[in-house]
């Protein structure tokens, strides 16, 4: 930018009024000002007082210009409110003059305002903290001070984001000359977002394992939101029994540098049996030990089961921390088997496309790790919605240009784009079959909910061989029974869509991804590209909400997934295993459930457990979830003790409210969570549940909620011999798949492994066979959906 010396002014203008040495200054400001940050690291959920200080640059703010601090939308910072200054996250702006030099007039701003909209700016930076000038300009120097969690009036401040970032950005922005176009202060605040201390253990291994076959075991230390804790160095302990003899025991250190993780690769699998690992952390015995379970299995057909995660993302879109670190935290952290990432089509540039086909071919060992580069269709709902695309073949990905020079993005739309308006490739979704339709056996897609989520009007059988029915995003059972009513052939899985850099089962924040990361179970004969690729295709999975769970179901020879035909009634047999215990087993078929196995009724009932559940989403699209605040009074009864069930973190809770009543807060996105409840006299109890269902609030005052249209209050009351007598009560709500229900509970433990079998009655539905799968649900609403089995009765 050009600068003349006062000498030069004199020579050119003669003479002339201005403030004296103002010009001088002016030149040596950055044209759009400045921004600073009181902060540079800070802890994953903790509390804080952020301040933003904007130095307003040489081209000063216009009379009702705006200025935006912005953050990355999948952030779950807690929302910002502006009406109580004593309250949790409260945010203000305050304008603060520069002082004025010799012949300066002051700036004429009256006052400032500040607002939080969610999507107050443009994708990927759309939550925005926007202030408001009114009647008058702000001039040079002057500086804009933005508190995010203002403590000054007594308020604790502000919860930062929960998860893990490696530089943080918050973008400011300016709209210099009052237009609403805005340009963007440079260079960004950039904050490290580090783990806490350890708070939690966390396992991560294959469920069941074939009699002989060494296998990889990964034990974590995790911070209180689920962050991998690093730079530890400390002490780790771990014991192992196998069917209550101890066989194993090592005492190790976790990493001084890095994750604070430990890998065990020689635990014993020479005797048939259940093994019970667990891991203790001597240097902090406030931290409860964790245990895992393996069975070893001398029938086992293939060397043990396998864990995937088909939908990963990472900052070169829309994701959390880097290609390289998303990788490897999937391979050395959550021990992933299989991975495919998963880059937002329009998002991706073709630069950084490459560098991740590249990073996965090298990474990748069979044997030992599988991944695959993959995209992110993401036409609108009204096109088809988002469907991934897994490159299984060996070639180079026809992606994002196919061979003939066609782009094969749903839109052309990212820093490459010589355009600014958005240019179709493949859209809608019949174009993107064409793409690939030539080579059905090299490609995988899978339909998805997400942001825009799928619809089934449209199906290809010979490329689309599974289904995504859950992550991040939240439980969609709804989609596979939707599947199977259609009469696609198409598998089960789930998977992260995580946008917050802990694939393969990620801990869930608060916000749009309120559940655990999904996983699938994949059953094959070996670890290589080849054989899991076609275990794939052959849909032999099984869909987990991210814990590390087995399901199998069979009939004869054939598994979940196989499409065969049969003559007379079929056999279907089952067999799952988990860690807290299994509740109970549904079986579904084209008309849906047909079939149910409750094992807190084959344990015996508990004379005072009851347990209170409530769940489901109030839409099927991205906005979906559903707040809850409640309270559960019982009356004629005596309350003995209380425990939350299926809460996700620890903003999800409950808690005693009076001698009669306790009080519940939490977020369901299709999700269940309850309260388990010890009643005394329950024969004499009135039971009363009331409460209130709010959404999402994407502008406004976050204190006042957004009230379910449909629904925005509830009330229940029955009586605890109602409940004796029934054993299960259930109250259907608005929504999608919303209810509250109470039930009676045993006194037993509820078991890791659950086998049976069931009869299926020689009938085909409307599409000429009959589609059968199993749904198991532990206690803590921990979830297994197999892939159906696909049987045409003769």
């Amino acid at each position: 930018m050009k600068k003349m010396t006062d000498r030069e002014l004199k020579q050119q203008l003669g003479d002339y009024h201005a403030p004296q040495g103002l010009y001088q200054i002016t030149k040596d400001m950055a044209f759009l000002g400045k921004v600073r940050c009181n902060v540079e690291e800070i802890v994953a959920g903790s509390w804080q007082e952020i301040i933003i200080d904007y130095e307003v640059g040489a081209s000063g703010m216009a009379d009702g210009s705006w200025f935006k601090a912005t953050f990355r939308f999948y952030s779950d910072w807690a929302l910002f409110q502006t009406t109580d200054p004593a309250g949790a996250n409260y945010i203000s702006a305050e304008y603060h003059a520069a002082p004025t030099v010799p012949g300066q007039s002051p700036a004429t701003v009256q006052k400032l305002s500040v607002r939080f909209d969610q999507k107050g700016h443009e994708r990927p930076f759309q939550k925005a903290v926007i202030v408001d000038t009114f009647d008058g300009y702000v001039k040079a120097g002057d500086h804009i001070v933005i508190r995010l969690g203002d403590r000054r009036f007594g308020g604790a401040g502000t919860r930062v984001q929960t998860f893990v970032e490696e530089n943080f950005k918050i973008r400011c922005y300016v709209d210099p000359l009052g237009t609403s176009r805005f340009s963007a202060v440079s260079p960004d605040i950039v904050i490290q977002v580090v783990p806490g201390a350890p708070a939690q253990i966390q396992w991560a291994g294959p469920r069941v394992v074939r009699r002989g076959q060494p296998f990889p075991l990964r034990v974590r230390a995790e911070d209180e939101w689920g962050n991998t804790c690093w730079n530890r160095g400390e002490a780790i302990a771990v014991s192992a029994s196998l069917d209550g003899e101890p066989c194993f025991e090592r005492k190790a250190v976790l990493p001084d540098e890095g994750w604070a993780v430990l890998l065990l690769e020689d635990l014993p699998v020479d005797r048939v049996g259940e093994l019970v690992v667990t891991a203790a952390l001597p240097d902090h015995p406030w931290v409860k030990p964790a245990t895992f379970y393996v069975n070893v299995d001398d029938q086992l057909e293939v060397p043990r089961v396998f864990y995937t995660d088909l939908h990963v993302h990472s900052e070169d879109t829309i994701g959390t921390n880097s290609t390289r670190y998303n990788l490897t935290y999937g391979r050395d952290v959550t021990g992933l088997d299989v991975l495919a990432f998963a880059h937002n089509d329009f998002n991706i540039t073709t630069e950084r496309w490459q560098a991740t086909v590249k990073l996965i071919r090298e990474i990748c060992e069979d044997g030992k790790f599988i991944a695959y580069p993959g995209t992110e269709w993401c036409g609108s709902s009204c096109a088809g919605g988002d469907h991934n695309v897994v490159y299984l073949h060996d070639g180079e990905p026809q992606f994002p240009y196919l061979k003939n020079g066609e782009h094969v993005r749903s839109v052309d739309w990212n820093e490459d784009s010589k355009t600014d308006q958005a240019v179709p490739g493949a859209w809608p979704l019949e174009e993107l079959w064409v793409a690939y339709a030539d080579d059905p056996e090299g490609h995988l897609l899978i339909p998805h909910v997400g942001g825009r989520r799928c619809i089934l009007d449209w199906h290809h059988p010979g490329l689309e061989r599974l289904i995504e029915i859950g992550s991040a995003w939240g439980h969609f059972g709804w989609l596979y029974q939707e599947a199977m009513e259609r009469g696609y052939k198409i598998g089960a899985s789930m998977a992260g869509d995580e946008h917050r850099g802990r694939c393969g089962g990620g801990v869930p924040g608060t916000a749009v991804f309120g559940t655990k990361g999904g996983i699938s179970g994949l059953i094959a004969p070996e670890l290589t590209r080849k054989a899991v690729a076609k275990a794939l295709r052959e849909r032999h999975t099984f869909a987990s909400t991210g814990e590390r769970t087995f399901g199998l179901v069979h009939c004869g020879k054939h598994i979940m997934g196989d499409e065969f035909t049969h003559g007379g009634p079929a056999m279907v047999e089952y067999r799952f295993l988990g860690d807290v215990g299994w509740d109970e087993i549904i079986a579904f078929d084209h008309d849906g459930e047909f079939w149910r196995r409750n094992l807190q009724e084959e344990m015996g009932y508990s004379e005072r457990r009851i347990r209170f559940r409530w769940g489901g989403a109030r839409i099927k699209d991205r906005y979906r979830w559903a707040a809850w605040k409640g309270t559960i009074t019982i009356t004629n009864a005596v309350i003995n003790d209380f425990v939350g069930s299926g809460f996700e973190h620890i903003e999800e809770t409950c808690w005693r409210h009076g001698p009669t009543t306790l009080g519940f807060k939490s977020d369901t996105y299709g999700d269940v969570d309850a309260i388990e409840i010890d009643v005394s006299h329950l024969a004499t109890a009135v039971i009363r549940i009331e409460g209130t269902i709010d959404g999402y609030v994407k502008v406004g005052d976050p204190l006042k909620g957004n009230p379910f249209v449909h629904c925005p209050t509830f009330t229940w009351e029955v009586s605890g011999q109602e409940l004796l007598d029934a054993a299960r009560l259930k109250k259907d709500l608005p929504g999608v798949d919303m209810f509250l229900a109470l039930e009676r509970m045993s006194d037993s433990a509820a078991p890791r492994e659950v086998r049976g079998s069931f009869e299926v009655g020689p009938r085909n539905g409307p599409h000429g066979h009959r589609p059968v799968y199993l749904l198991a649900r532990q206690v803590d609403d921990a979830k297994v959906w197999t892939s159906a089995l696909f049987i045409t009765f003769q």
